[in-house]
């Protein structure tokens, strides 16, 4: 068996074997929050073992002529996966903040009308926070 499959093999675990033991396990307060960090402890474990094993190769004198060409693919890969993220925690983070926002601004709207603009504005600056990330992935890729 070839170490991508045992990789492979190990991801797929890594990811079943939380949410199997959360659902056929007893059922208790924290049970969800148990098997999420052992998921997330499982995931990042099984990619750390990936990264070292997939990517630890020797350096011969043959592969340094084409090393600035690799470098630079590697750096524009860099700059996708960066920008990526930028934008995708932004979004996630914005999504957040205009849950808490919008259902705090809907229960003081039910309360009190002549507030509506107050509380447009604190739900615009919560979603203020996907353009933001947006802004920065563009400087990233410009």
């Amino acid at each position: 068996m070839s170490v991508k499959m045992i990789i492979a093999s190990l991801l797929v675990f890594s990811i079943l074997l939380p949410f199997g033991i959360y659902l056929f396990g007893k059922k208790k307060e924290g049970s969800f929050k148990a098997a999420l960090g052992f998921n997330v402890l499982f995931f990042f474990g099984t990619m750390l073992i990936a990264d070292i094993l997939l990517f630890s190769g020797k350096v011969s004198a043959e592969e340094i002529e084409g090393a600035a060409e690799a470098a630079a693919a590697s750096v524009e890969g860099w700059r996708y996966i960066a920008a990526a993220l930028s934008t995708g925690l932004s979004c996630v983070g914005a999504g957040i903040a205009v849950a808490s926002a919008a259902s705090a601004a809907l229960g003081a709207l039910s309360e009190d009308s002549s507030i509506m603009g107050k509380a447009l504005i604190f739900v615009a600056l919560a979603e203020s926070i996907a353009l933001y990330g947006l802004l920065i992935s563009f400087s990233i890729l410009g």
